[in-house]
């Protein structure tokens, strides 16, 4: 379905005035790096079960340049069948150069998806004029909308505002995941927000960023506390800033174990919170013995293992991810 430009395209069962959390959702692995059925099935449901809006599958916080392709496809497959009338789906199908791009592109032009979301090429820096063909050049291959997804300090390509303004006219483009600076992604919404939908990565801000009017959230920490995360929309919601506040410090500190530790402590959390798999490919080593005795001991950890408290406060239903343990 290609989106008029005019009309900025919120999932139809989703409220578009609410606060709404995407969720970058990781890809769990098996001993010899195939997917791990059981756990991407685990994983999807702590999210829906917990409220999430909507989940970017393969994105970076799914590896998806280091998995095989055949893992990618049944990575993408399974998460469509795992999500049938859940929430918004999108698909990251970003890769180095425009052929590459183009071909995941039309593998995934062949099923149900939301979206496709366009990583800027990586490891080779491009001009602002030759990110416009490549964007304009894909939008007019893609059966989806297409989003733009500007990570600089991953790609050596950093999407100026004007460029994004100039793709924005796309008729299928309809919007961008914005992982850069602040003030970034604040611009884009002053200057073409009500024509085109941006979607901030500030985990460190959310409850602050919700107060401004800042309402449509992605990450990959929200995959790790979801209930958490929805909790701080609720409270938001609500006009109870302290308790929003409260969740953020809890997603914050979780974040800061993350950032220090990795895909290692990443998949340390949700291994420990019974959701299988390894969500960190070869070569990425996985925590020693000492270290994930001590991550485990984290204040913020030992209450995420612990606590009911954010789910039964969000209002959302029961995690069942103990039936795939």
């Amino acid at each position: 379905m290609h989106h008029s430009p005019n009309t900025i395209p919120h999932p139809p069962h989703i409220p578009a005035k609410r606060c709404r959390f995407i969720s970058a959702v990781g890809t769990p692995l098996a001993d010899d790096e195939s997917l791990h059925v059981v756990g991407l099935e685990a994983h999807l449901a702590d999210q829906w079960n917990a409220g999430i809006d909507g989940l970017l599958v393969a994105g970076t916080m799914g590896q998806m340049q280091l998995l095989a392709d055949r893992t990618y496809q049944q990575l993408v497959e399974r998460s469509i069948e795992f999500s049938v009338g859940r929430g918004e789906v999108m698909v990251g199908v970003g890769d180095a150069s425009f052929a590459r791009t183009r071909d995941r592109i039309e593998w995934v032009d062949r099923h149900a998806v939301d979206a496709v979301v366009v990583l800027t090429p990586f490891l080779f820096a491009f001009s602002q004029n030759e990110l416009v063909d490549y964007y304009w050049a894909l939008a007019d291959v893609a059966k989806h909308p297409v989003y733009l997804y500007n990570l600089p300090s991953l790609t050596r390509s950093q999407l100026d505002i004007a460029t994004v303004e100039r793709v924005a006219k796309h008729p299928n483009i309809a919007g961008i995941k914005c992982s850069v600076d602040l003030e970034f992604a604040k611009t884009l919404l002053e200057r073409i927000g009500d024509q085109f939908r941006v979607i901030v990565a500030q985990p460190f801000d959310i409850d602050t960023l919700v107060r401004q009017g800042i309402a449509e959230h992605l990450d990959g920490i929200f995959t790790v506390a979801p209930a958490w995360t929805v909790a701080i929309g609720r409270a938001a919601d609500a006009g109870d800033w302290p308790q929003a506040a409260k969740w953020q410090r809890q997603i914050s500190e979780l974040l800061r174990l993350v950032c220090g530790g990795g895909l290692a402590v990443y998949t340390a959390l949700l291994n420990a919170r019974g959701i299988p798999g390894n969500y960190a490919p070869r070569p990425y080593r996985p925590l020693s013995e000492p270290q994930l005795a001590a991550l485990l001991n984290e204040p913020v950890v030992r209450h995420l293992l612990n606590s009911t408290e954010a789910r039964d406060e969000a209002n959302v239903q029961p995690s069942t991810i103990s039936d795939f343990a």
